[in-house]
């Protein structure tokens, strides 16, 4: 049993739902719903269930709309995510409304009817769920269902699986007229439960939500079972004419391409890199309608808006794997590509029609290996990715059981640069500093890696934490996981002191992000000893990871900023002690030295690609820092004469300042020098140390 035809089983609990109001009832079968990416993708579909309230202002009882707002997800979706809206208010909206040209103006009209002051924006879907005379409303994307309404003869296709009970609408951007199309459709047909809406989707109602939850169900099973038992036996998408290479080779591949892609179609936005290879993205991929089926595009709106209306096919063999050879083609792809997006948008455009946006390509589809997406940032990528997998199951069940259709190109732009659309991106907040960088943190784990990587994140950075501790990295990341959402943090688990471990962790970072734009390379421990008692493993162990270990990160990163050649940015995470000797630490001070005179030669080495390679200085950073918890703590207070206990009031009343330092300090000054706040510096160092005039460069 594969994932497009296994059937949907009811999640729904009696118990529970017994103890909920009727909008929380709303809410959690809208959970449910979106719980389950076969029922509906990221953002797309609505619900909707009509209430009684105590009207704030009369007293009176009034029948009100609640509806998910604008831009929000049913799966995730939480109360305060519904727009309420008095129904009798939006009923009235019908006298005013004066045609299909006049839908836009329409939708200013819609907070006019907000109930109770809900700040939520009620979004162009409203009426489509307030037309339709039941109590509860599901407009679902299901791929089964999508399959059916993007198949050429999809009106055939609906009656024959589900007869009278469910119809069929011909295609409509969604908007005032589409509600009042399914009102009078179930005014013709009261019997039906609800209707496919050619290339878009699913709409199903009832007057208990219960009910309506499991009729949805009831509906895409049907189409399910039906697809299963038509595609039994039969060749899809043609049969194949690629074979899919080893798991371990196609990501070594996706480590070599994405970032390249990256760097072309990053340098007016920064962009961040999805992989999926999954069964249903290769068995696409490797077939034989890959090409005309690509060309084609998406039909769904909810699909096109996320992955524009094609994909971008790479010319790649895997029975001849060349990857320098699709590197020396990929400028003249991606050329091809916005130019024939421009063209779609030349020819399509009104006179009011919002300016062209970014003309590069969101999925890439390589075959033999998998499909890449790229977006402003790891979230929107890997949705854009399911939308596209949505958008494959869908061509997949319409080409084997009739033929697919795309949506026209002229609908396509017309829902793409609807001015309503430009409104809902033009409202979207300003992007944090570091929105669309990726940032690798060695010595992840500890209190400056870790300060750091949250500071990061906190900006907009993807990070990965490096650190040979995985336990502390497993923690760590766990934590930021819940914090900053899982998109934004990986790990990889790290001895910088390896050459291969340190290879494979950038090219994870590739393929997990798509690249990497920022290095901070904080990974570290201290000894303390006389010079006559350091012994070699002691001297050898901290030039490894001091010296030989930043060095190593320092030269890959700096292979893969040129791969990419969007520049790039290295932080070094030296020491006071680089500048300042101290006693009985000679092999720590000379590492350390060594780290400050790399981070001067890589600046002088990387100005002409734009990367900047600079260092920050701490001292006596005690909190959260590993290299305090063993014997360093203990030998800096026997070599300070005092207890260990009392080193951290030392060390304040040692600095200029009489300040402690902390790690949040370190990543303040980090984070100054990996983002665009400095770009115009290199080579610099930053004490964060309270003031120490030992350590004032020179």
């Amino acid at each position: 049993m594969t994932a497009q035809t296994r059937l949907l089983e009811s999640r729904w609990d009696d118990e529970h739902a017994a103890t909920l109001d009727e909008p929380g009832k709303l809410l959690y079968r809208s959970n449910l719903l979106g719980a389950d990416k076969r029922i509906t993708n990221y953002g797309g579909g609505n619900t909707s269930a009509k209430v009684m309230e105590i009207d704030p202002l009369s007293g009176q009882t009034v029948k009100v709309l609640w509806v998910k707002g604008s831009g929000g997800d049913v799966g995730t979706i939480k109360i305060d995510g519904f727009a309420t809206l008095y129904q009798d208010k939006l009923e009235a909206l019908k006298g005013i409304y004066q045609g299909v040209a006049d839908e836009d103006r329409m939708v200013g009209f819609l907070p006019h009817c907000t109930f109770n002051l809900n700040p939520r924006a009620a979004s162009i879907d409203t009426p489509l769920h307030g037309f339709v005379p039941f109590t509860h409303v599901d407009h679902m994307h299901p791929d089964a269902i999508i399959a059916i309404a993007a198949s050429k003869n999809s009106r055939e296709l609906t009656a024959k699986i589900f007869g009278s009970e469910i119809g069929w609408l011909p295609w409509r951007r969604p908007g005032f007229q589409l509600g009042l199309d399914l009102e009078a459709f179930v005014k013709a047909n009261p019997a039906a439960k609800g209707v496919v809406l050619e290339s878009h989707g699913l709409f199903t109602w009832a007057d208990d939500a219960k009910d309506c939850y499991l009729l949805t169900l009831e509906i895409i099973n049907k189409a399910i079972a039906w697809f299963a038992k038509e595609t039994e036996g039969k060749t899809i998408f043609g049969g194949a004419v690629s074979k899919a290479l080893p798991a371990e080779e196609r990501r070594a591949i996706a480590a070599r391409l994405m970032p390249e892609i990256r760097g072309r179609i990053g340098t007016g936005e920064r962009k961040l890199g999805h992989f999926d290879d999954q069964d249903a993205v290769l068995e696409f991929v490797n077939s034989k309608s890959l090409q005309p089926l690509g060309a084609l595009g998406t039909s769904c709106p909810d699909h096109f808006l996320r992955t524009k209306i094609r994909p971008l096919i790479v010319d790649f063999d895997p029975a001849k794997p060349d990857v320098d050879a699709v590197l020396v083609g990929l400028d003249k792809a991606l050329e091809a590509y916005r130019a024939d997006y421009t063209r779609y948008y030349e020819a399509c455009r009104h006179d009011n029609s919002p300016a062209i946006r970014d003309p590069n390509p969101v999925i890439f589809l390589v075959p033999g290996v998998g499909m890449f997406s790229f977006a402003k940032d790891k979230a929107t990528a890997r949705i854009a990715g399911e939308f596209y997998v949505n958008a494959i199951n869908v061509m997949r069940g319409a080409s084997t059981v009739s033929e697919y259709q795309g949506l026209p190109e002229q609908e396509a732009f017309d829902i793409e640069y609807w001015l309503l659309e430009e409104a809902k991106l033009q409202r979207m907040p300003k992007p944090k500093s570091l929105a669309g960088r990726v940032a690798i943190v060695t010595g992840g784990a500890g209190g400056i890696g870790r300060a750091t990587a949250d500071r990061l994140m906190a900006e907009g950075a993807c990070v990965v934490l490096a650190d040979i501790d995985a336990d502390a990295l497993d923690r760590t990341v766990a934590d930021f996981r819940k914090r900053h959402g899982a998109d934004a943090v990986r790990s990889a688990q790290l001895d910088v002191t390896r050459e291969d471990a340190v290879i494979k962790a950038f090219a994870e970072t590739c393929v997990e992000f798509g690249g990497a734009d920022i290095l901070v390379s904080n990974a570290g421990i201290a000894s303390s000893a006389p010079v006559e008692d350091t012994t070699l493993a002691m001297w050898d162990k901290n030039i490894s990871i001091l010296a030989t270990g930043y060095f190593l990160v320092s030269r890959e990163a700096f292979r893969l900023f040129r791969r990419q050649g969007l520049g790039g940015n290295i932080v070094f995470v030296a020491s006071k002690n680089g500048l300042a000797s101290s006693p009985n630490a000679s092999a720590y001070c000379t590492a350390k030295a060594a780290e400050i005179h790399l981070a001067r030669c890589l600046a002088l080495e990387g100005a002409d690609a734009g990367i900047r390679v600079n260092t920050v200085n701490p001292d006596a950073v005690l909190r959260g820092s590993k290299i305090w918890t063993g014997e360093w703590r203990e030998q800096r207070a026997a070599s300070s004469k005092i207890e260990v206990d009392d080193l951290e009031e030392h060390y304040r009343k040692r600095s200029m300042l009489k300040l402690n330092v902390f790690p949040e300090d370190i990543a303040e000054a980090i984070y100054f020098l990996a983002s665009d706040l400095s770009a115009k510096s290199t080579g610099n160092i930053i004490n964060v140390d309270a003031g120490n005039a030992q350590s004032f460069p020179r």
